[in-house]
This record gives C-alpha cells, sequence and structure tokens, in this order.
C-alpha cells in the first residue's frame, strides 16, 4: 500500500495545546477557526480534518471530500449532549459524562464513535471550568492515544446507541440563574436542578 502523506487541516482554537502536539508529530498543520470552502480544501490540498471546538458546520460538499479523514473531537460521552454546553447539560440533566473522538457527518455530534472515554467528577469540589479542563485534557490523550489508528484510517468505528441528547447553545439562556458563580458554579448545584426536576 503506497503511503500518503496527510495534509491536515485543523478546525479550532490557533493556540490549542493539540494544535501544537499534531505539528510537532506531523509538521506542517493548516489552521483555521473561520468558515472553510471547498476552494480552501482544493488550493492547500488538503486530505485530513480534524475538528476540535469548531464553531461552524461543514457543508456536505466538504465532507464528500473526506470519506473517513473527518473527525471530530467533542467533550461529551455521545450520543448525550450533542451540539452546544455539553458538559453543563450533562450535569443538569444527569447524563453520562466523558468525552467522544467521531466521524463528521451532516448531523451535529452524529458521527460514527471512533473511540469514548467517561470522566468521573467530584461534583462537591469541582466547577464547571475546572469540569471543563479534566475534559479537555482527557479529551487531548484520548486523541494522542488514537492518532495513528485514526490517520491511517484503522481504527475501529461504532453507530451511536440510543436516542441521546442535543442542544442548541441558546438553550442554556433559560437555566442562566443556576450560574450565579459563572464558570466557577460547584457542579452539586447543577445536579442540585436536575434532582429537583
Amino acid at each position: 500500500m503506497e503511503y500518503i502523506e496527510n495534509k491536515i487541516l485543523f478546525l479550532g482554537d490557533d493556540v490549542s495545546p493539540l494544535l501544537k502536539w499534531l505539528i510537532s508529530v506531523e509538521g506542517f498543520v493548516m489552521q483555521t477557526s473561520e468558515k472553510i470552502t471547498t476552494e480552501l480544501i482544493h488550493s492547500n490540498n488538503i486530505n485530513f480534518i480534524v475538528s476540535y471546538g469548531y464553531c461552524h458546520i461543514l457543508e456536505k460538499d466538504i465532507l464528500d471530500l473526506f470519506p473517513d479523514r473527518a473527525v471530530n473531537l467533542h467533550i461529551s460521552y455521545l450520543p448525550f449532549n450533542r451540539g452546544g454546553d455539553p458538559n453543563f447539560w450533562s450535569f443538569v440533566e444527569n447524563t453520562p459524562k466523558g468525552v467522544t473522538i467521531h466521524y463528521l457527518d451532516e448531523g451535529i455530534d452524529t458521527g460514527d464513535v471512533i473511540a469514548q472515554e467517561r470522566v468521573e467528577f467530584d461534583t462537591k469540589q469541582e466547577t464547571l471550568a475546572t469540569s471543563y479542563e479534566k475534559l479537555q485534557l482527557t479529551m487531548q490523550d484520548l486523541f494522542k492515544q488514537n492518532w495513528q489508528d485514526i490517520k491511517t484510517i484503522k481504527c475501529k468505528r461504532q453507530k451511536q446507541v440510543g436516542k441521546g441528547t442535543s442542544h442548541k447553545v441558546k438553550d442554556k439562556r433559560r437555566l442562566n440563574h443556576l450560574l450565579e458563580d459563572g464558570w466557577d458554579t460547584l457542579l452539586c448545584v447543577l445536579e442540585e436542578y436536575s434532582d429537583d426536576k
């Protein structure tokens, strides 16, 4: 089998530790947090996409260029908490907490799962901010452990099981009263809301 060098497009923050790691192991990696076009893909000969914290939905014409070569890193245990504010909703709705690497498809966080990891929290001690950081570190480690198989398309994949849950960013607005301390809100405050429902 002929080796094809990956020309990776990282969709996400330009100061992401994962971007720095990818560059250290792959050499050149192109990065953007802006909405991408097929012209950008073609003019840069991109043949692999890694999305991590990217705020735009990829259109079908772009996804069609990357069969098995476009992955997303999402800080929820899919199929739970697709979409916006997954960490917040996992406590408010008392759903499984964790991280997932999955293939991108036309839905929002609905693609086949490559790897997942559950994450436990001390809800009386940890806040939304500390839990977010913990999820980010877990996600980065999971990606590093699986990158070799992902980039060579040797990773396992499985369909998401169950209906799960999904949220838009605006859905959180009606519950902003729970965030009196902002991101320093203790997780147990959100769990108490879940228990009261």
